[in-house]
């Protein structure tokens, strides 16, 4: 699919990009769990802060209305398949 609009092609590049981040956190947050990566470690350390400071706040915002089902996080299954359908909507029902 080809999009024309400049400005639509835009925001479909940032909700990719949002998804893109968001996976990346996930893997790097379940990699710090099993200790293969070491957040003493500089690099990963700021790495680490810059995903969180972005990631966080969509996944707070589901965790807040979405109990908790022990040590299992639904949250960014929940944000991804939100973030996929909002990609879906807009290029469906973008204007001309």
């Amino acid at each position: 699919m080809v999009i024309e609009d400049p400005f639509l092609y835009l925001i479909i590049r940032i909700i990719g990009l949002y998804k893109f981040i968001l996976i990346i956190y996930i893997i790097a947050t379940w990699l710090i769990n099993f200790n293969l990566l070491n957040t003493s470690n500089r690099f990963i350390f700021t790495t680490m802060g810059i995903l969180y400071r972005l990631s966080e706040p969509s996944l707070k915002l589901v965790r807040r209305y979405i109990p908790s089902f022990g040590n299992v996080d639904i949250s960014p299954i929940i944000v991804f398949i939100f973030l996929e359908f909002l990609q879906r909507f807009i290029i469906k029902y973008w204007p001309g």
